[in-house]
């Protein structure tokens, strides 16, 4: 296969497409004409000889080869792009970031991002995403996702920034009906109000490596409706810790089963970046990780 270095023009105008969603999306990011992007993105599939886009009059679809295709070529377009970045490592960072934050965490953080480290920057343009869903990174075109709990790496670079404290909690309300638990036996029959992903409810792990499948009358797919439902008696939940801090030394929380702990859960800044982090970048992230750890003490 001949060189892709001379198809730079078609490979931006596949991955524009890609992010955007459309040759005309794409067209308006690079400041061209969906003609232009189209016959680069022909030219590109010619040359690499497979089909990339299934194209219809109302949709375009990725095809598996383009698919993967774009998994590889995306992260390398963004690194290439971080690149100049080295040579600016001693001026003050420029340009947009985005990122995106669980609401939970986007809740304690989102003051200090904006008082501490948009103040300390002027030049930056942050564009915040507040959401506990997936979040496609590269697809979406998101310079860095903050999450809680364990990932799967793949292709994607995965910084450890702390370690969050998890804790089991009720009402009092709920714990006058049902009463308090006194082994994880016990715990495993009371309701729960449940944080659950697409439908899927998580089990609880112990540090000492028994777990449980919860039941309950509540999913949630974010802290806060956890929180609340807790408060509301709807059930046990198993939050962050500094979560329900306030709510614990309030008495509106009772914690449960303090005598068997619970293991902490990683707080992780996920990138694109492979060895050319944006300074941008690391510079969020440095300062999300002291903010983390500020927390979770």
């Amino acid at each position: 296969m001949a060189t892709l270095i001379n198809e730079a023009t078609g490979l931006l105008s596949f991955v524009r497409t890609v992010e955007a969603g459309s040759f005309t999306a794409a067209a308006r990011d690079l400041k061209t004409t969906p003609s232009v992007v189209s016959k680069a993105v022909a030219r590109l599939e010619k040359h690499v000889g497979a089909r990339l886009f299934l194209r219809s009059t109302r949709a375009l679809q990725l095809t598996p080869d383009g698919q993967a295709f774009f998994e590889r070529v995306a992260p390398l377009l963004k690194e290439i792009n971080a690149s100049a970045e080295v040579l600016q490592a001693a001026t003050e960072p420029t340009g947009r970031l985005r990122l995106s934050l669980p609401s939970e965490v986007a809740h304690f953080l989102m003051s200090s991002i904006v008082t501490g480290f948009a103040k300390r920057y002027p030049r930056l343009h942050l564009d915040v995403g507040i959401t506990d869903r997936y979040v496609d990174l590269v697809r979406e075109d998101y310079d860095v996702v903050f999450r809680v709990g364990h990932m799967a790496e793949g292709d994607l670079m995965i910084r450890r920034l702390a370690d969050i404290d998890m804790v089991l909690v009720a009402s009092p309300s709920f714990i006058a009906e049902w009463g308090t638990p006194l082994t994880i036996l016990d715990l495993g029959k009371l309701p729960f109000a449940r944080y659950a992903i697409a439908g899927r409810p998580h089990s609880i792990l112990f540090s000492n490596g028994e777990s449980i499948v919860t039941h309950g009358r509540i999913d949630c797919d974010s802290g806060y409706a956890l929180r609340v439902s807790a408060l509301e008696g709807m059930g046990v939940a198993h939050l962050m810790r500094f979560v329900v801090a306030d709510d614990l030394r309030k008495g509106s929380l009772i914690q449960l089963l303090a005598n068997e702990p619970l293991p902490s859960q990683p707080f992780s800044a996920i990138h694109a970046f492979r060895s050319t982090v944006p300074t941008r970048v690391r510079l969020l992230c440095d300062f999300i990780s002291d903010e983390a750890k500020r927390l979770s003490e």
